[in-house]
């Protein structure tokens, strides 16, 4: 039997197949899932801000797109993973509200998708599908067994990535 362990906000979790994980409410947050597709063993990140550096006296690194990644990226090798045959798939990243000013406070979403995008690149880890921008939530369920990345928003077609 199966379980979908869930990720809370500013977390992530990691998981074996033939279980999934999943996260609700990704508005301008963005669902970073890596994968090892030999193992089946995957995680899920729930990032909410794109820079560490920015934030002074925060000890949650599961917050951050540079420090979450590189942490989710760290349990999945403790646990077996190759690093050469890690990919990802993301989603998330919407602009949530509508503002005349286009300062980076009020472009959180953009922002995250291009941290979490720079990390995996830093990290040599490919991207092979993602959902991301408009001005919609999103809540993900990823299996890490096929690499299924399911996305469901309010209004709209689920679809697989």
């Amino acid at each position: 039997m199966s379980e979908i362990i869930k990720v809370g906000m500013a977390d992530l979790k990691i998981c074996k197949a033939p279980d999934a994980v999943t996260t609700l409410g990704l508005g301008s947050c963005v669902g970073v899932a890596v994968r090892d597709p030999v193992l089946k063993i995957g995680g899920l990140a729930h990032v909410m801000l794109p820079d560490s550096t920015r934030i002074k006296n925060n000890t949650n690194i599961y917050k951050f797109a540079d420090t979450g990644i590189d942490e989710l990226v760290r349990l999945l090798l403790k646990e077996g993973a190759s690093k050469q045959r890690l990919v990802a798939k993301i989603a998330g990243g919407a602009q949530m509200f509508s503002f005349q000013n286009k300062s980076d406070m009020v472009r959180v979403g953009e922002q995250n998708v291009i941290a979490s995008k720079k990390k995996l690149e830093e990290l040599g880890i490919p991207i092979l599908a993602e959902d991301t921008g408009s001005n919609y939530g999103r809540t993900v369920i990823f299996y890490p067994e096929n690499g299924d990345f399911y996305i469901r928003a309010v209004g709209k077609d689920e679809k697989v990535i």
